[in-house]
């Protein structure tokens, strides 16, 4: 961790008599309203802080008030949240007054603490519990409150990995990869997961433990998320996207079924118009570094894989528009979404599994692969820059 962990003087400086936390600064007056009694202010003094049960109502009414819309259940989710956060503190606290512990081992007693409470709880947890923490977090991080950041940050890592546990094998990997930015560690990490997982020493000679994957599911499982990311008119994450594309790609590689492997078939029964357009401007111009230029500017989300604000990029269903390659109509009126990366590589897939299924190789199948190449070369340059 970042930051060293307080003392547990710092600790209890959090636990009032009737046992609720705050999570914010010293110098600020807070309030909060409990759940069945809005009006009541639970604000309590110790040790110069001046504590109540979650985080501060006014605060949620300011950044309401900021342009930042709560609808009533999601302000209701956040502050149940936020009692449930102050809830786990509180026990945690509690386990680690029982602990009789040094300096040197409360960074592993906290982590203990963390595992033996939110082990127990997990499943009863509210839907606004991580919106609750997320925010918490925040509000450390702008009174430069480090000690409790750490504390939040630890209850936050504990909470993820558990959750991470309850899901399928091959969601678990999906995790472990995303978290992984060099291409030799994911390769690594593939094969030992489709050998049967494991027991690992990690590059800090930590145990890791790998659970044992297909890797056809993670392919697909990666291929899932692309789609929802890809169908949206934003990337938030353009380094997350890139990585994404990776995954998928390195994963149906290793399977060795190639381009026409049938497990690779997702249901794509016509082909985007966008991707087609401008994979064919690519065609028509000689492979070189104006082709790879115009290639990076799009996976970095410039000219053809701008980001469209237009809320009519959408299908009505939530789903990608798609033309074919010859229906250049538009019947409904909207608009294709922007070039996407895992779109346009399943495009240049599948262009070329036609053309390899009708023994018709040649130069345009050499540009295509070649395109291919220079697009993934492309992504792992951009996961590990933005």
């Amino acid at each position: 961790m970042a930051n060293s962990l307080a003392p547990l003087s710092y600790y209890s400086r959090f636990i009032s008599p009737n046992r609720s936390i705050s999570s914010t600064s010293p110098s600020k007056s807070v309030s909060i309203h409990s759940k069945n009694q809005r009006s009541s202010r639970a604000t309590i003094h110790r040790a110069a802080y001046e504590v109540g049960g979650g985080f501060p109502v006014e605060e949620l009414e300011k950044k309401s008030g900021e342009g930042e819309k709560w609808d009533s259940a999601e302000y209701e989710a956040i502050l149940s949240g936020g009692e449930q956060v102050a809830s786990v503190m509180q026990e945690m606290i509690t386990l680690l007054e029982d602990m009789n512990m040094d300096e040197a081992s409360e960074e592993v007693a906290v982590q203990l603490a963390a595992q033996g409470v939110i082990g127990k709880r997990v499943d009863e947890m509210e839907s606004g519990f991580m919106m609750a923490l997320d925010y918490m977090i925040q509000l450390a991080e702008r009174d430069q409150d480090d000690k409790r950041k750490s504390l939040l940050d630890v209850i936050k890592e504990t909470v993820l990995s558990h959750l991470t546990k309850k899901c399928p094998p091959h969601v678990q990997v999906i995790g472990l990869l995303c978290r992984t930015p060099q291409k030799e560690s994911r390769h690594e990490l593939l094969r030992r997961v489709a050998a049967g997982g494991g027991v690992f020493k990690g590059e800090k000679g930590e145990k890791v433990h790998l659970p044992g994957a297909n890797l056809n599911d993670i392919a697909n499982q990666a291929d899932d998320l692309l789609e929802t990311m890809e169908s949206r008119p934003e990337i938030p994450d353009r380094k997350l996207l890139a990585r994404l594309v990776l995954i998928r790609e390195e994963a149906r590689n290793m399977m060795g079924g190639g381009i026409l492997d049938e497990r690779n078939d997702r249901g794509l029964s016509t082909l985007p118009e966008a991707e087609v357009n401008f994979l064919s401007k690519l065609v028509a111009l000689r492979p070189g570094k104006t082709v790879q230029l115009m290639i990076r500017n799009v996976m970095e989300g410039k000219d053809e894989g701008a980001d469209s604000m237009d809320k009519d990029v959408d299908a009505p269903n939530g789903s990608r528009m798609s033309s074919g390659v010859t229906g250049r109509a538009r019947v409904s009126g909207r608009k294709p979404l922007p070039v996407r990366p895992g779109m346009f590589l399943e495009t240049i897939s599948k262009v070329l599994g036609g053309i390899y299924a009708g023994n018709e190789s040649g130069i345009t199948a050499q540009h295509l692969e070649w395109v291919h190449q220079k697009t993934l070369q492309i992504l792992q340059e951009i996961e590990m820059i933005f």
